[in-house]
């Protein structure tokens, strides 16, 4: 990624990311919000949060996906050594925790990490997996009722929950992520509306899974209907938001939705399309007056 000045072309700052994968089509693995730039890594299951200077320079302010909070590495890490003296005083505990025969000399401190990657999920998945069962366990007042449910709809799903990767992501405020969570496979097919995808919003500042949705919630489909207008993050600071012509603010576009929705063979699959553009992605956000639905009228897949 190259930040260079428009009025003389200067490069200002440049940042890499070595040995990933980032998808750029429609700018779907990036989304910018004020100064704020968020960056999806699809190898290392990454959301790398970036701030632009005044300057024209790039500051890390966070990185979410395997350790959410900032300390989380350190307590590892401070963890990890504390069972590394303890693996030196006695080599053969590990084997006799972890069924592992240990190498010799440096090949235990691998071993060793090795092992800890294997055996925790990342920071954002378990923080999805506990705001999963706290809410099937919420619904459920009798103790038979809530472990049958448990059972159901969390245990018999456990391994596709832990196996859900980041797809895409957008801002919904500074402190505010809307995540697009799905197969390996959906995240670089082209119709992915044919796979089975989730959202959740998380709240950066407090480590938490506000919120999460199947694509074939009917409550996500109803506020994305009615209130859609509040997918497009605005920044307080920005007017241009205000000439945004969408479905929720425009008659025309409104009738062009509906008329949409009429033809549809099948509401819920029509539901999991629409639901598919989710999270938006910068340049859906542009003020153009040829994007206007009461001037022009046109297909916005193109």
């Amino acid at each position: 990624f190259f930040f260079f000045r428009l009025e003389d072309g200067a490069v200002l700052d440049e940042r890499v990311f070595h040995n990933d994968y980032i998808n750029l089509a429609h700018s779907m693995g990036v989304f910018l919000y004020d100064d704020l730039l968020a960056v999806v890594s699809l190898r290392y299951q990454r959301i790398h949060i970036l701030q632009i200077r005044d300057s024209g320079s790039l500051v890390d302010v966070r990185s979410i996906g395997e350790y959410c909070c900032e300390d989380d590495e350190l307590f590892l890490n401070s963890t990890s050594q504390a069972s590394h003296f303890l693996y030196r005083a006695n080599p053969f505990l590990l084997a006799l925790l972890t069924n592992r025969t240990l190498m010799v000399g440096n090949g235990s401190d691998s071993s060793i990490q090795h092992s800890q990657q294997d055996s925790f999920l990342s920071g954002l998945k378990q923080r999805l997996l506990s705001f999963i069962f706290r809410g099937i366990w919420n619904e459920e007042d009798d103790t038979a009722s809530r472990m049958q449910c448990l059972k159901k709809r969390f245990y018999f799903h456990f391994q596709d929950y832990a196996d859900l990767v980041m797809w895409r992501v957008q801002f919904l405020d500074r402190h505010h992520l809307f995540i697009k969570f799905g197969s390996v496979d959906g995240g670089v097919a082209r119709n992915t509306e044919n796979h089975p995808a989730f959202f959740a919003v998380y709240n950066m500042e407090t480590t938490e899974i506000i919120s999460f949705y199947q694509n074939s919630a009917e409550e996500l489909y109803a506020m994305f209907e009615r209130f859609c207008d509040h997918f497009h993050s605005s920044s307080k600071y920005s007017f241009h938001t205000n000439f945004l012509s969408t479905h929720s603010n425009n008659v025309y576009a409104q009738e062009q939705f509906r008329c949409n929705k009429n033809k549809a063979n099948s509401l819920p699959q029509f539901m999991k399309k629409m639901l598919s553009t989710l999270p938006l992605n910068c340049q859906s956000q542009s003020p153009s007056p040829y994007f206007d639905h009461s001037l022009f009228r046109y297909d916005e897949k193109v």
